[in-house]
């Protein structure tokens, strides 16, 4: 069932546990993430990132497409979902999610200077709240794995600014920079948990952390105790996926119909595999997370 995000994220902080975003790419990755969820009864989030996605094709109707695909699954579910656009690059595109029927948006204004970025997003949630979606947003600079500022203390959230941000903006929830990296796979992050103390007690809306494929499953119920309400999983997913695959694509058979392994949704179908492995995946990621969330909890 399509619920508030707000919603989800106050019931995950009431429950000690953090609701993970589990990003999708198409209908085999959303099945995979909505499957697990529901063979677990617990709520996700469902959605799509506009970070990895080629611009051209979101603004010539991808934000559309993944729209329908996201509400129709969101409408099916037998657990409380939300459905987010995850940090999509233009104000334009922020306006096209909503209208597509995603019930959170996350414009990535991080790049900006502060003032900027402020009053970008006090814009993002004008038009948002207007309609009853909730917004994400994101202050400090949150590294990648192929550009390694961890250690440069600038990029981290400021809890003075962060304070600043949340008051003069009304977001619904804010991604911090922590220590927490996209895209590292060889490696734990390290998390800063005394700089996302500070950011607690500076705010009093949920937190969220990006780049959840590498952080540090010891860390997770001190983050919890911490105000975040949410995470975010997305490059760990894809490896799963890709090695379903590839794993199937070695198993063919010398002999084989390309209408069986190719789209069919049978079980000789390379890309069920792909789901399979990504389903657990995101199992897996569930149990970390979750963990203060008993079934008679749920919503």
């Amino acid at each position: 069932m399509l619920t508030s995000y707000k919603d989800l994220l106050a019931h995950a902080l009431e429950n000690h546990y953090a609701i993970c975003y589990f990003e999708a790419w198409d209908i085999y990755s959303l099945e995979a993430v909505l499957e697990a969820a529901e063979s677990a009864h617990l709520p996700v989030i469902l959605g799509f990132g506009g970070a990895m996605i080629e611009p051209s094709w979101l603004d010539s109707g991808g934000i559309e497409r993944l729209g329908a695909l996201g509400t129709a699954a969101a409408r099916s579910a037998t657990v409380p979902v939300a459905l987010i656009l995850n940090e999509v690059k233009t104000f334009p595109q922020i306006v096209r999610g909503i209208q597509a029927g995603f019930n959170a948006v996350m414009l990535d204004t991080s790049g900006l200077p502060f003032k900027e970025n402020i009053a970008l997003t006090y814009k993002v949630v004008e038009v948002a709240h207007a309609v009853g979606v909730g917004v994400e947003a994101e202050l400090g600079i949150l590294p990648n794995a192929s550009t390694e500022m961890t250690e440069h203390k600038s990029c981290f959230t400021d809890p003075i600014q962060a304070a600043q941000f949340v008051s003069e903006t009304g977001v619904d929830a804010l991604s911090v920079s922590v220590g927490n990296i996209h895209l590292l796979t060889d490696r734990q992050a390290n998390i800063d948990c005394g700089l996302l103390s500070a950011i607690h007690q500076a705010v009093k809306i949920p937190l969220v952390i990006h780049g959840g494929t590498s952080f540090p499953n010891t860390a997770i119920p001190e983050v919890i105790a911490l105000g975040v309400a949410k995470v975010n999983i997305g490059t760990s997913l894809k490896s799963a996926f890709l090695n379903g695959v590839r794993e199937a694509v070695l198993s063919l058979p010398q002999a084989y119909s390309i209408q069986d392994v190719m789209g069919s949704r049978k079980e000789m179908d390379i890309f069920q595999q792909g789901k399979h492995f990504m389903r657990e995946e995101v199992t897996y990621r569930m149990k970390l997370w979750y963990p203060g969330l008993e079934k008679e909890k749920v919503l």
